[in-house]
């Protein structure tokens, strides 16, 4: 059986102010503030917005009192890894969480860590910017929801 523990060395960084971290983004641009802006909330922003929409789900979980942990692992055979983007306990068990930017169609380290932690995984949420549903074991929440998600779970570990 695999030991998990917290490891201190390594850690991911995220900027509190997702206004300025979007600036910092692009500034080596020779793009103005008033266009980035306007492509961004556009939809038209040429870029992988994964770490944008990332540090802003960091920001609202941390906003509502959670702390923030992510799990990687090696896949087998090969130089890649898989990563969950955000694990929050829920009493004996943990959700899962994966942020994406634009598709949902893949969730590879989802599935791989529900099939090896299987006794231990609660939900497993896709935050993204698509419509609220429910596949499988897979939910699908929206962004902005996200808070509701982290208040619904303290207020579910309060009452026990």
């Amino acid at each position: 059986m695999e030991l998990l523990t917290r490891d201190d060395s390594s850690f991911k960084l995220y900027v509190s102010d997702t206004g300025l971290f979007v600036t910092m983004m692009f500034m080596d641009r020779p793009s103005t503030e008033n266009e980035i802006y306007a492509k961004l909330l556009s939809d038209k922003l040429p870029a992988n917005l994964g770490y944008l929409y990332e540090n802003v789900v960091a920001q609202m979980l941390t906003a509502a009192g959670r702390e923030l942990y992510y799990h990687t692992w090696e896949k087998e055979n090969s130089t890649h890894y898989y990563e969950i983007d955000f694990l929050l306990s829920k009493g004996t068990k943990v959700d899962t969480m994966e942020v994406k930017s634009s598709g949902v169609g893949k969730h590879e380290s989802l599935n791989a860590f529900r099939n090896k932690y299987s006794n231990t995984v609660g939900e497993t949420i896709i935050i993204s910017q698509k419509d609220l549903k429910k596949e499988g074991n897979l939910r699908f929440v929206p962004v902005y929801m996200t808070t509701f998600l982290s208040e619904r779970r303290n207020s579910e570990e309060q009452t026990k």
